[in-house]
């Protein structure tokens, strides 16, 4: 392995998941893909291996993991379901939506994963690589995003690598996420379900099929979830959210085409669609960030569907840094 790190592994390469569980089983570090970014695996059920991912991505231990698992079964191994939790992930597993429950007694998943908590994060992967890398390793997989703490999330397995290094064992690469923003994150604790990340899975349909409208937020400082610091999803280059156009020396993020075209300018959907926005919002602020610009200026972008959680992200990459 070189100082770079491995060179991603195509995941349909024959043993290449083979290989991939045997690595998680012996408490190494694996990047996978999911349909939301990529994932930098190990086994949720070591401390030792959960140990490495924050080390490896220098990210405050206080800060939960989300355990990922192949089936509602399995989650329902690790976690309480209330009844409101259960008709969610009825509906919306596999996919991009994860659910903090009270901890079952017949869990796994590690202190060091659920930060201390006797609640934890799950959620089941709509990705063939996920599921099929989980099943293989035979456990639940705790898997942040495959990069440094706080820095731009990774949606294709250069990304994972250029962040990463050598502190991961394997890339598996199946190409770039489909959906390109992490999963929703919901409480289903006391009360009705609470949201606390908006993500993937637009916020509109979780309350059509809940009937009725999420709870707010969590309160401030109230770490439950990934996701939740003030800073956070960051490029190098500080970020200028509902610009109306660009100042000396910025760079582009656009959306609709408002800003006049140039070098500078990548527009994550000409044609004003969310789902396409939220699918090149990474890789965009990463090509705009890696030329050195004085600021990143982003274009305003509705808030409705995935526009929530596009401007989630955007907020968070525009806070002051710690």
């Amino acid at each position: 392995m070189s100082a770079e790190g491995p060179a991603p592994r195509r995941a349909d390469d024959p043993g290449a998941i083979a290989a991939a569980a045997r690595l998680l089983q012996e408490g190494r570090l694996v990047a996978f893909p999911t349909e939301t970014v990529y994932g930098l695996g190990a086994d949720a059920t070591s401390e030792a291996a959960v140990a490495a991912i924050y080390a490896a991505k220098g990210r405050p231990s206080h800060n939960p993991l989300i355990a990922h698992v192949a089936s509602l079964d399995d989650a329902q191994a690790e976690g309480l379901f209330s009844p409101a939790a259960l008709r969610l992930a009825e509906r919306f597993w596999p996919g991009p939506l994860t659910l903090v429950v009270p901890m079952a007694p017949t869990g796994r998943v590690c202190g060091g994963a659920r930060a201390g908590r006797d609640t934890l994060a799950l959620r089941v992967p709509a990705h063939p690589c996920a599921l099929s890398l989980i099943r293989a390793a035979g456990r639940p997989l705790a898997a942040p995003s495959a990069n440094r703490s706080g820095r731009v999330s990774p949606v294709t397995a250069a990304h994972a690598r250029e962040d990463l290094g050598a502190a991961v064992s394997l890339i598996l690469d199946a190409g770039p996420c489909a959906v390109g923003v992490e999963s929703t994150i919901l409480a289903c604790l006391d009360g009705p379900p609470r949201l606390l990340r908006p993500g993937g899975l637009a916020r509109e349909a979780l309350e059509q099929a809940l009937g009725e409208r999420l709870a707010g937020a969590a309160k401030p400082g109230d770490i439950l979830a990934p996701g939740l610091l003030a800073s956070h999803y960051a490029p190098r280059a500080a970020v200028r959210l509902d610009a109306q156009s660009l100042e000396a020396r910025e760079a582009g993020l656009d959306f609709g085409g408002r800003f006049a075209p140039g070098a500078r300018v990548l527009d994550l959907s000409p044609r004003g669609d969310l789902a396409e926005a939220a699918a090149n919002l990474f890789s965009f602020l990463r090509r705009l960030d890696a030329a050195g610009p004085a600021a990143i200026a982003v274009a305003p972008i509705p808030r409705k569907g995935l526009g929530e959680a596009i401007n989630d992200r955007l907020a968070r990459a525009a806070a002051p840094r710690e």
